[in-house]
């Protein structure tokens, strides 16, 4: 048997000062961001009990990672933001007026993400607005997604908006339900058009219905789409839906971000979690979505309120590598000055003052530990590119650390 203590698990990583340096700065900027925007920081545990994900069926138990305690209970990792704060909703701010407004920012843990740049460990970032129902609270929760985008620089940035009671109405015109349903969407989220060819044919679906099915992952768009397909769909649900979207557009619009959305009704993620508005976020040279939302009104109630939610989550750990495969660097933290000193009395006490008052004037010092000759330390500082050395001699003894600092 091989030993791993050199080595860590799959789909996890050390991160480095360099990359902790940008994870820190990025998470930073976004809780300025939703603070900003009314949204009250929390903290769930890394430690979830199993039946928290487990109970309403929104996450396949194969993606947990599950531990036990030691009475025997099963236990998972955090898979995602979303759930706990769900639980927190409906159990410690269960006679809070909504609506709620929380924002997280941690590390979450998937089981079976792996290969072509996914972790299995990865830091997340996300909002959530509970007991806010309508385009208003949608249209707020995308842009907010934007803003987070654009605040790290990401302005390569593609929105697309799903919406997925469109679909939804559209099986109930078509008069297909159940497992038959399940297939459809799965077939169009994925945009394998010609299943869906065969699949219309199964169905007996009229030419024009097949030409509405297979139009449906290819269209993408704003107001057009929504205007061609209002038109073929008689579905009160399915307009409904049509409706909100185009509000949602109106207010984007409001916010200045238009340009960055397009609308894909082909898009149809987990239609058991989502129950209206989806939307994901894209930006270039990453190949999985840095952002994923919509609206999820029916999982705090899992937890015993009935209280509607929208939110989305945003990906810090994808955001640093898109940035980094963009070109846009992260400003590194140099250290400011070393401060040395000779073996002689009172110069150890003065080069701790020293460092001292260097950090008070924010700047970045550091205290030579390992009695370094002055030659050796200029050195040094040459190989750190540390921009500044003090050394203290003996002659220096009597002198105010003011005064050696003005030199």
């Amino acid at each position: 048997m091989g030993t791993y203590r050199f080595h860590t698990p799959d789909g996890l990583s050390d991160m480095l000062p360099e990359d902790c340096a940008a994870k820190r700065g990025v998470e930073s900027k976004l809780r300025k961001l939703y603070e900003a925007g009314g949204y009250q920081e929390i903290e769930t545990p890394g430690i979830e009990f199993f039946d928290v994900y487990a109970g309403g069926e929104f996450v396949a138990q194969e993606n947990l990672y599950k531990l036990t305690d030691q009475e025997g209970r099963i236990l998972s990792l955090r898979y995602d933001g979303t759930v706990p704060v769900a639980r927190l909703a409906a159990t410690i701010y269960k006679e809070e007026e909504p609506p709620l407004r929380f924002c997280y920012v941690g590390n979450m843990y998937r089981f079976r993400e792996s290969g072509g740049g996914k972790q299995r460990e990865f830091a997340q970032a996300g909002v959530e607005l509970l007991g806010a129902t309508g385009a208003q609270a949608d249209a707020e929760v995308i842009a907010l997604s934007i803003a987070s985008a654009l605040e790290l620089g990401l302005t390569d940035l593609q929105i697309s908006i799903g919406q997925v009671d469109f679909f939804r109405g559209l099986m109930e015109d078509l008069d297909i339900t159940g497992e038959d349903a399940v297939l459809l969407s799965e077939l169009v989220d994925r945009k394998d058009s010609v299943m869906l060819e065969k699949m219309a044919v199964r169905f007996n679906l009229s030419e024009e219905d097949q030409k509405t099915l297979a139009m449906i992952p290819t269209l993408f768009g704003t107001y057009e789409i929504l205007d061609m397909l209002k038109s073929r769909v008689k579905s009160a649900k399915a307009g409904a839906a049509i409706e909100n979207l185009r509000q949602v557009l109106d207010i984007l619009n409001d916010y200045g971000y238009l340009k960055y959305v397009s609308v894909d009704l082909g898009m149809l993620r987990s239609l058991d979690y989502y129950t209206g508005m989806i939307f994901k976020g894209y930006t270039h040279e990453v190949g999985f979505p840095i952002i994923s939302g919509g609206r999820y009104d029916k999982v705090v109630s899992v937890f015993g309120r009935d209280l509607s939610a929208v939110g989305f989550s945003i990906g810090i750990t994808l955001c640093i590598a898109a940035l980094h495969r963009q070109g846009k660097a992260f400003s590194k933290k140099s250290i400011d000055v070393i401060v040395g000193f000779e073996d002689a009395p009172d110069l150890r006490k003065k080069a701790i003052d020293t460092v001292r008052m260097l950090r008070k004037k924010k700047m970045t010092a550091i205290l030579d530990v390992m009695n370094k000759q002055e030659a050796s330390i200029f050195e040094y500082a040459k190989k750190r590119r540390i921009e500044q050395v003090i050394f203290l001699k003996a002659c220096d003894c009597c002198k105010d650390v003011e005064e050696i600092l003005i030199q």
